[in-house]
């Protein structure tokens, strides 16, 4: 899934191509591609029509674009293979295209929303008072927004009883660390995933946020992680970062600080990469 990292760079090409721009038409090409707008294709496309983009926003691994005058906003949800892509309206339709926006302008570029797996689609939502989708209003803030909180945060670690991975990656707590960038700041933290919350103290928590927010840092300025064709910015260009992992994907390699070789385990449906010599397992009492 795409992670913080992989959703900003998408973002700030939207901001770049489309902000200001006024829907002219709309086109539905498989009807998954809206179901989470629950009334439905040709409502999705009617309501979006005649509407003017504002500029995209971002919290977590959520994407949205807040349309002008309409109190409302075109969420996009990615999935494991959603891509939005800026095309010049002449290009060759892709292969799993499944919404197309075009705009009243001349720039001769409209937005299309290409997904070959159907895990992802665009709907249309009411903001709340502070202008976030209502379906998101829950999630938390990413550590790389200024006002997110470190000391709430570092509370929040320490009442709950959970682990430290769990923790990264529960959108209520802090937004957009997925398994990939949660792997590597662990790793540069030193810490096992299954470390107890309740033991970090608070130089600790403020260590491991540095981390997180370094890395993904780090990931944004190489355009993100892509370790296929599926994860691109709105130009159709993969990220880079992949070839940058310290943990993510290195089972059996040696790690980069002590040699000791990788191992992977898996964890709640997905995996865990770590170094068994950096990062020990907690002592079960």
């Amino acid at each position: 899934m795409p992670e913080l990292p992989e959703v900003e760079v998408v973002r700030r090409g939207l901001e770049r191509w489309t902000a200001g721009r006024t829907v002219e038409a709309v086109e539905v090409l498989h009807p998954r591609a809206v179901r989470r707008h629950l009334a439905g294709g040709a409502d999705f496309a009617a309501r979006l029509r005649g509407l003017r983009f504002g500029t995209a926003m971002r919290r977590g691994k959520y994407l949205w674009v807040p349309l002008d005058e309409a109190d409302s906003s075109l969420l996009g949800h990615l999935g494991m293979s959603g891509q939005l892509l800026v095309q010049p309206e002449d290009a060759v339709d892709e292969k799993h295209l499944r919404i197309r926006i075009r705009f009243d302008d001349a720039l001769g570029t409209e937005l299309r929303f290409v997904d070959q797996r159907t895990f992802g689609g665009l709907s249309l939502h009411d903001n709340t008072p502070d202008g976030l989708p209502d379906v998101i209003a829950h999630i938390a803030r990413d550590p790389l927004d200024p006002a997110f909180d470190d000391a709430a945060f570092h509370l929040a670690l320490r009442l709950r009883r959970t682990t430290v991975k769990r923790a990264l990656l529960d959108q209520s707590l802090i937004s957009g660390v997925g398994n990939i960038y949660a792997d590597e700041a662990l790793w540069r933290s030193r810490l096992h995933y299954e470390r107890p919350t309740a033991s970090l103290t608070r130089p600790r928590t403020a260590e491991l946020l540095g981390h997180v927010r370094a890395v993904m840092r780090e990931a944004l300025d190489q355009g993100g992680t892509s370790f296929d064709s599926l994860y691109v910015n709105v130009n159709g260009e993969s990220g880079y970062f992949d070839r940058s992992l310290d943990a993510y994907g290195r089972e059996d390699e040696p790690c980069r600080r002590c040699g000791t070789p990788m191992r992977r385990r898996p964890w709640m449906n997905r995996s865990s990469y770590f170094c068994p010599r950096c990062q020990r397992p907690p002592r079960i009492s």
